[in-house]
């Protein structure tokens, strides 16, 4: 396999760092055949070669098998990088390029980390959901978008929420589909109540649940009442399938399951070519955090769990994966803690720390 990592900005160097040491175990001591590339990205290569996306850069990424990403955020706090050298280096061309309409955010309670969350135990324990948001359309790629000045001097900023036919029903076959691997419920987040792609969603997600995946349970539940019952009830979920934006938002608010984002993994897929493959990109969902970026205190476990679905997923090691996941849950159930997900009196380690923590789980 040809895997690329674009370690990205902040703390996306070194939860990246921590997840290749981990593939480097796989490499040595499980004979995972792969060749590991590594570019910068975002700020990074602006500083370096004056561009956001070098051709080089973009090449490797056209070639690669699976991406292992880091972070990308809002460094540029000077404003120093234009427009359109920030667009042509974002996560989002690179979404759309790849076509990776699939974003799968699993969201797993670990036992030992009852009391790093939010809600009670009773609430949270057993919690075993996975998002499916659509990431290639919705407001984030819709037309016309921008800011505009309007007659009066005042300026307007404009976002389309728009969604093909098309775009809805791979997305909906992707998570019905998964379904019928786990538990066979699949709940569709929209808000057809006001929006008319949202109304379009939930027509043509029922049509399809009811056509092809009869044998698979499908409710449609508004956005803001999957919010609330997502730290209410969260046992009740499955697969959860949804838009870019509400994907997004309703991801991150699941982190508050677990107590913090830096636990989450995620892992954007095109569909599969005439050989069974997909394109691929690994990344956990939490942002670059400039505020700790270089103190050696983030938490890489998103980032490890990311490389445990690239083995599931691109590598076709599902043994692997699973044997990942258990020792980030024996590091865990032994007290492993950054700090993000300490309780107050409990030892606290650094991100070099956890990570030997999982390998020596391993």
């Amino acid at each position: 396999m040809r895997i690329l990592a674009l370690p990205g900005d902040g703390v996306g160097v070194e939860v990246t760092e921590a997840a290749l040491r981990v593939l480097d175990w796989f490499r040595t001591r499980r004979g995972f055949a792969c060749e590991v590339l590594r570019r910068d990205f975002g700020l990074a290569n602006w500083t370096k070669h004056g561009t956001m996306m070098p051709d080089e850069t973009w090449a490797r990424i056209l070639e690669a098998d699976a991406i292992l990403f880091g972070a990308v955020g809002s460094l540029d706090q000077a404003g120093v990088v234009p427009p359109e050298e920030r667009r042509k280096g974002s996560l989002l061309r690179m979404r759309k390029a790849l076509d990776l309409f699939a974003n799968l955010r699993p969201v797993r309670m670990p036992a030992a980390l009852a009391e790093a969350s939010p809600c009670k135990p009773r609430v949270t324990e057993g919690v075993d959901l996975i998002l499916v948001r659509e990431l290639t359309a919705g407001v984030y790629f819709g037309t016309p978008r921008g800011v505009e000045t309007l007659p009066d001097g005042t300026r307007r900023g404009v976002n389309t929420h728009s969604y093909t036919e098309a775009e809805i029903a791979r997305a909906a076959r992707f998570a019905f589909a998964l379904a019928r691997g786990r538990r066979g419920r699949v709940t569709s987040v929209d808000k057809a109540n006001v929006m008319e792609a949202g109304a379009l969603w939930r027509e043509v997600v029922g049509r399809i649940g009811a056509e092809e995946f009869p044998d698979v349970v499908l409710e449609h539940m508004l956005a803001d009442n999957c919010a609330i019952q997502l730290l209410r009830a969260p046992r009740r979920f499955d697969v959860i399938l949804t838009d870019n934006l509400f994907g997004d938002l309703l991801s991150d608010a699941a982190g508050a399951i677990i107590g913090s984002l830096g636990m989450l993994p995620s892992a954007s897929l095109s569909a599969p070519d005439a050989a069974g493959r997909r394109r691929a990109l690994y990344e956990p969902i939490h942002g670059s955090a400039p505020d700790i970026a270089g103190r050696g205190v983030a938490n890489p476990l998103g980032a490890i769990l990311s490389l445990a679905l690239l083995l599931r997923w691109s590598a076709g090691r599902a043994e692997d994966a699973a044997h990942l996941e258990a020792a980030v849950d024996r590091a865990l159930a032994a007290g492993a803690r950054t700090s993000d997900i300490a309780a107050p009196g409990e030892s606290v380690l650094s991100t070099e720390q956890m990570t030997q923590a999982v390998l020596d789980a391993l």
